[in-house]
């Protein structure tokens, strides 16, 4: 059974960075990467085209804006680890779809997600690691809108899914991660993954 992951933080915390540092400790080149997220602008084909350009060449990226689950478990490869970066867009890419946020299917579609998620990253080998990234959405200001209040909501819910779900969980603040989750291992692993993510947390989301 493969080991999962949750690291949370707010926009430019550094969760992107470290989580691909993370990766490259525990699975070297020998990685998949997830990519949940739609360039619907050139704004974010910038970013996206930046986080790209941070990534090792030898990784197997694959996009999929939903269905993540089955976009790990149709992987033919053996990999050491794997990085869903982000389940923020995930969400997001499902409740836009959708007319209204608040019916009943939105929910249900995203509990779905998530428990594929869960479900692909413990059938992985024992050996490898799931890293899974996420926005932590709960701590600023009532959105204003339907829309945002019901994404808050959903993005949250399925926060608490996967961390209740995971073997360690972090918050990353200003770089810095602390352990909400999982033991002296987990936090060491965590440490030297924040000692690399200053070069890149420019640009993490």
């Amino acid at each position: 059974m493969g080991n999962l992951t949750l690291i949370l933080g707010g926009a430019r915390s550094g969760k992107s960075a470290a989580a691909v540092r993370m990766a490259q400790q525990c699975g070297g080149g020998n990685v998949l990467y997830v990519a949940t997220a739609d360039p619907g602008d050139e704004e974010m084909q910038l970013r996206i085209d930046n986080h790209r350009a941070e990534r090792p060449a030898e990784w197997q990226t694959v996009e999929a804006r939903h269905e993540v689950g089955d976009a790990i478990r149709r992987q033919t490869g053996s990999y050491s680890s794997v990085v869903v970066d982000c389940v923020t867009l995930l969400v997001s890419n499902l409740l836009v779809d959708q007319p209204d946020p608040y019916a009943d299917e939105v929910k249900e579609r995203v509990e779905r997600e998530i428990g594929e998620l869960v479900e692909a990253a413990r059938t992985m080998p024992c050996h490898s690691d799931t890293v899974v990234v996420s926005n932590e959405v709960g701590t600023g200001l009532a959105p204003v809108t339907p829309l945002g209040r019901a994404f808050r909501d959903l993005l949250g819910q399925a926060n608490q899914s996967l961390a209740a779900a995971a073997d360690s969980v972090v918050l990353m603040v200003a770089g810095i991660p602390v352990l909400l989750k999982g033991g002296e291992a987990a936090g060491s692993a965590f440490a030297g993954a924040a000692a690399g993510a200053t070069g890149v947390a420019e640009s993490d989301e």
